[in-house]
């Protein structure tokens, strides 16, 4: 995009957006795309998440590569997008809200597919904050969000989650300097290992011996490595200021809320089950999944449900 203005009035110019596009896109009688379903991944992630969806593309499958056209957008923050290290401004880089990330998906679909209205998102994780913000600043954007192992605001064990992984980063007097370092390379592989618990469920934890727990915490804080410190420490800085709890009431889309029992970032009774009883129009659907907060990849598990949910949606 030719530029883009955050909240606070910076602006970037020859801004980078990375995507792919999947699906058949259909037209209404003046030309404009109908079916469109955005996808949002989770923090850090990229475009490619949209391939948790793709085992329920087929004919008949909730998401049907014949009846829409999914959209997948690496977010603002997220490295092939704009963000602090594909503009090498680093520390540099202004600081964003998911405000910011939603209206820089907004800004990009009205340019370049000139969407003003999108049939619906599907979030997880992150992407859920992404797919509640937009539906409360944009009521009339989209007609149903699909929001996955996520919640309404970063609150209790994941504040403090938060919290640390910002105290460790800027714990690092290279932090500041705005160039890699060997330290900052050891203080980004600490900050992401504390993520670890908060992955795979702790019965998937425990079902593995201790030496094959140090394997997988070693190999996860190996690729750690590849992310970008300051990548890391906007986004992590954006979702730890999330908070839409007064704001739910705004919501006019029709709501799917998928939780997991065994979510150990966001357990359904402190997240999910709220959060159903405080959006209208809102159906929640609590799978139970070893994987945890990562069971976006095993929704076939839930392929009926999915179905219900979607045939409001077939005659778009």
């Amino acid at each position: 995009m030719d530029s883009f203005e955050f909240e606070n009035g910076e602006v970037l110019n020859d801004v980078k957006v990375e995507y792919m596009t999947f699906g058949t896109p259909k037209y209404d009688d003046k030309g404009v795309l109908n079916n469109a379903i955005l996808y949002a991944h989770g923090s850090l992630g990229n475009y490619s998440s949209m391939k948790k969806i793709f085992p329920l593309s087929c004919k008949s499958d909730p998401f049907d590569k014949e009846k829409y056209f999914f959209i997948s957008i690496s977010s603002l923050g997220s490295p092939g997008s704009c963000s602090p290290s594909a503009t090498d401004l680093k520390n540099r880089f202004p600081k964003y809200s998911l405000v910011d990330v939603v209206n820089f998906q907004k800004q990009f679909l009205k340019e370049k597919f000139g969407i003003e209205h999108v049939l619906g998102l599907i979030g997880n994780s992150m992407g859920g904050f992404v797919g509640l913000t937009l539906a409360i600043e944009y009521p009339d954007f989209c007609d149903f969000i699909i929001c996955g192992v996520s919640t309404f605001k970063v609150a209790g064990h994941d504040f403090i989650l938060s919290k640390f992984v910002d105290e460790i980063i800027t714990s690092d007097p290279d932090y500041a300097k705005g160039e890699l370092t060997y330290s900052l390379i050891r203080t980004l592989r600490i900050a992401c290992l504390a993520e670890f618990n908060f992955g795979l469920s702790k019965e998937a934890l425990r079902d593995m011996s201790n030496i094959e727990l140090a394997s997988e915490f070693e190999n996860f804080g190996n690729e750690s490595i590849e992310t970008d410190i300051y990548d890391l420490k906007y986004c992590n800085a954006a979702c730890m200021n999330y908070d839409v709890e007064d704001d739910l009431d705004k919501i006019k889309s029709k709501v799917l809320i998928i939780a997991c029992k065994q979510d150990p970032h966001f357990p359904p009774e402190l997240d999910a089950i709220p959060m159903s009883k405080m959006i209208k129009d809102s159906e929640l659907i609590i799978m139970d999944s070893e994987l945890g907060h990562l069971c976006f990849n095993d929704l076939e598990s839930i392929k009926n449900e999915l179905n219900e949910f979607m045939e409001e949606f077939d005659d778009c």
